[in-house]
C-alpha cells in the first residue's frame, strides 16, 4: 500500500479518541486531540514550518527525538532502523504519528511509526508507553494477507503493563489505514475470543503552520494534562464501578516482533 503523505515533512491531524471498557463492565469516554505527523528523515525541514514549532527545542509546540525509542542512545531513524533489522526490512520514508509536546509536555500512550519500503507500507512499530514511565515498541511487518482494501489488521500479543485493572494474558488487534486527508486507527484487546477494550483515533490532516499551531493551542490549551488527567480520572471511576488492580510486573524487554 502506497503513502498517501509524502509532503509537507509534518502535519496535524485534529479528531476524536474514544475509548470503550467492554468487559467486564461497561465504560465508554470520548476527546478531542490534535496529533502530530512527522517524517523522521526531514526533522529540520519540519522545524522550518511555524516560528510556533520547533524540533529538538522548546516552543509553543515541538517535536523531540528523544522522546521516542528512549531504548536507543543515537539518532531516531538509526534507532528505527536497529529495530527493523530482525525483520530485514530496510525502510527508505518513515512517518511518526505522535503528541506534539505543548509547552514543554507531552505524554503519548501510543505513537505509530508508519516504515515504507519501495513506495509501499513495510512495517509498522506500536511504541506504547505507560504511566509507570514503562515502554514497549511492538515491531510488526506486514505480512501477506495483513492489507487489503479495508486496511491493515495486525495482532501480536501484549507485553507491557498499561491499564492496572487489565491482566496481561492478552492479545491487541490493530486495524488502520495508509495516512492520507483521513486518518483512522483501531485497537481491539481481547482475552482468547472475548473482547474486553477497544479504542479509535479518526481524525481529519491540517497543515502545520502558524494558524492551525494557534488554532489547536487554544481550543486544546492543555491537550497534554488533560490525557493524563484523563487516564487517572477514567481509573478512579472504573475502580467505584467495582474493578480491582492487577500486579503490576516487571518490565518487558524494549522490543518485540509481532
Amino acid at each position: 500500500m502506497k503513502p498517501a503523505l509524502r509532503e509537507p515533512s509534518a502535519s496535524f491531524y485534529r479528531g476524536k479518541v474514544m475509548h470503550a471498557r467492554l468487559k467486564p463492565v461497561g465504560h465508554r469516554f470520548t476527546y478531542r486531540v490534535a496529533n502530530l505527523m512527522i517524517d523522521i528523515d526531514r526533522l529540520d525541514e519540519a522545524g522550518r514550518l511555524s516560528r510556533f514549532f520547533s524540533v529538538g527545542q522548546r516552543n509553543l509546540m515541538s517535536f523531540y527525538p528523544s522522546d521516542h525509542a528512549p531504548h536507543h542512545a543515537g539518532p531516531l531513524r538509526a534507532a528505527v532502523d536497529a529495530m527493523l533489522a530482525p525483520t530485514g526490512i530496510a525502510a527508505d520514508h518513515v512517518l511518526l504519528l505522535c503528541y506534539p509536546r505543548i509547552l514543554g509536555f507531552v505524554f503519548n500512550p501510543i505513537s505509530v511509526y508508519y516504515c515504507f519500503c519501495g513506495g509501499e507500507l513495510a512495517a509498522l512499530i506500536y511504541e506504547v508507553r505507560n504511566t509507570f514511565g514503562e515502554f514497549h515498541s511492538y515491531i510488526a511487518p506486514v505480512r501477506a494477507g495483513q492489507a487489503s482494501e479495508a486496511g491493515i489488521r495486525q495482532s501480536c500479543a501484549k507485553q507491557l503493563y498499561v491499564s492496572p485493572f487489565m491482566d496481561m494474558d492478552m492479545q491487541y488487534h490493530f486495524r488502520l489505514r495508509v495516512p492520507a486527508r483521513e486518518l483512522t486507527f483501531r485497537i481491539l484487546e481481547t482475552s482468547g475470543a472475548t473482547p474486553l477494550f477497544a479504542a479509535t483515533f479518526h481524525a481529519v490532516r491540517y497543515p502545520l503552520d502558524s494558524k492551525q499551531i494557534l488554532r489547536i493551542f487554544f481550543a486544546l490549551p492543555a491537550m497534554t494534562l488533560k490525557i493524563v488527567a484523563a487516564i487517572h480520572g477514567e481509573a478512579l471511576r472504573l475502580w467505584l464501578k467495582g474493578m480491582r488492580l492487577r500486579v503490576r510486573p516487571a518490565p518487558p524487554a524494549p522490543t518485540s516482533l509481532a
